[in-house]
């Protein structure tokens, strides 16, 4: 795949960016951090050449200085509130996490959870980082914020939180996912420290909107699409505009509440060093965007992409109308419809011919390969096979995996584990395949192109079993899905 995106220039520059703020303030620095660290494949998709732990790599740079503290709402621990990209809920999200930023050599020792009001599910996790070794500080709803600021900094509001002890000049809050708190703690860390008689700044550092950027380039555009369900939307900073003339892209929620956080710092500091909320954030990465056109078309993709997956959700029962409008709109505001992404029509082409389920990839040189049901695989399962094949220079009608290793798969799914369907999905077909390649070159030869479909675009005209969607998210292609399912029945696995 080509590249857009320097990495190693955004380590640099965005590592140096972040010592600077370290210095502005004195010495100490919390820093808020937005987005994934380890697995932003949002980023990686928008940006090619951005890699999912980009940010963690930029970090590592950083780690003498560093420790991390992770924020986790109570509500949310209670609700069993699951990440989607994952599939995991948040509180096992911030388990993983610990254990990501452990295994790279950084310092982790402390969990806040915010909102907490002795819920039950949050006791329980509470005791059980506790028993796992982990510090937990707990935070305190304050009525009215972030409004009432005058309670906030007080006593009965950040006064009553319990303090997070930290030993590094840098502090980067992170959390499983937005409304987790991380600004709370930021505020309320800075509130203690202040009566403690310790100087400390405070930061935000989020990849997208990205700043210098204009406000509808396909990348801002693609951010919108990608957080519709917290509704926020990208707006030229009155504030940077009117303090320095110049126009900067930020987003709704920090615009809204910078009046009363520049008026809890002015509280908390005497002074408020920030004229914008554009001038909190260090965001470096628009100045590392080595090819516009390419970043503008990988974009462009993601909003498709992301209007699909809301309509299934929307399908399943998981979203609603307005989400899909909004990705309607964006799709209209950038001149996008069906016909830009090639595996769409293609898929419903071979879909129509067979009249069942079939599915359509495009690998990177461009080449679409489409995959139909049959009485042996699922669509899905024969476009990998039909991939495999064509990345690995073999003809089509050829058989990779023989009957006699099919069979036994069909018998065990129908006999023992009683499945209805015979056909192979896709994680069964790689056994398959794994299996023969034993004996078999050719089959190996095809195995050993699973790497080259990472980022290749695919489409299936039915929405997947949760196997197959989590085979292709493993394999790192990016799927869509036409919202309707395979049968009419009213529960699906």
């Amino acid at each position: 795949m080509r590249a857009g995106f320097d990495h190693e220039l955004y380590t640099r520059t965005q590592s140096e960016k972040i010592r600077e703020r370290i210095r502005q303030f004195g010495g100490k620095l919390y820093l808020e951090l937005g987005g994934k660290l380890f697995d932003d494949n949002h980023a990686a998709r928008v940006l090619p050449g951005f890699r999912p732990d980009s940010k963690i790599s930029m970090l590592m740079t950083l780690s003498e200085q560093a420790e991390i503290v992770v924020a986790i709402n109570a509500n949310d621990i209670e609700k069993n509130k699951v990440r989607g990209d994952l599939g995991i809920t948040y509180d096992q999200d911030v388990l993983r996490l610990i254990d990501a930023f452990r295994a790279v050599g950084m310092l982790v020792e402390n969990v806040v959870i915010t909102h907490w009001t002795a819920q039950t599910q949050a006791v329980a996790f509470r005791k059980r980082l506790r028993s796992l070794g982990v510090k937990v500080s707990l935070h305190y709803p304050i009525e009215g914020y972030p409004a009432n600021f005058a309670l906030a900094v007080s006593e009965k509001g950040f006064g009553r939180n319990e303090y997070v002890e930290t030993s590094r000049p840098l502090v980067l809050v992170t959390a499983p996912g937005p409304g987790s708190g991380k600004m709370a703690v930021c505020l309320s860390q800075l509130f203690q420290d202040h009566l403690r008689g310790i100087k400390a700044g405070y930061a935000k550092f989020e990849t997208f909107p990205i700043w210098n950027l204009p406000l509808r380039h396909p990348i801002n555009v693609a951010y919108e699409a990608a957080t519709v369900d917290l509704g926020d939307v990208n707006m030229i900073d009155p504030f940077h505009l009117e303090a320095y003339g110049i126009q900067a892209v930020n987003y709704n929620r920090d615009i809204e509440v910078f009046p009363i956080l520049s008026a809890t710092l002015e509280r908390i500091w005497g002074e408020m060093p920030y004229k914008s909320p554009t001038d909190m954030g260090v965001n470096m990465a628009g100045s590392c965007i080595t090819d516009d056109p390419l970043v503008q078309q990988c974009a462009r993709q993601e909003v498709i992409r992301r209007l699909y997956a809301a309509l299934c959700e929307q399908r399943r029962g998981h979203a609603g109308e307005d989400e899909v409008a909004r990705l309607r709109m964006l799709m209209h505001q950038l001149n996008l419809t069906d016909e830009d992404r090639p595996v769409i029509q293609a898929c419903r082409r071979r879909a129509e011919a067979t009249g069942s389920p079939a599915a359509a990839i495009q690998l990177s040189d461009g080449a679409v390969v489409t995959g139909k049901t049959s009485s042996l695989l699922g669509a899905s399962a024969a476009l990998l096979l039909n991939a495999l094949k064509q990345l690995a220079g073999i003809p089509k009608p050829e058989k990779l995996i023989p009957p006699e290793v099919i069979g036994p798969i069909q018998n065990l799914k129908l006999n023992y584990l009683g499945n209805s369907n015979p056909r192979l999905h896709t994680d069964e077909v790689l056994v398959a395949l794994s299996i023969t390649a034993a004996e078999n070159r050719k089959a190996a030869l095809a195995l050993s192109q699973l790497p080259q479909l990472k980022g290749c675009e695919v489409h299936t005209s039915v929405i997947l079993s949760q196997v197959d969607e989590n085979v292709f998210r493993r394999l790192g292609v990016n799927l869509t899905c036409d919202p309707k399912y395979q049968t009419h029945k009213l529960y699906h696995k």
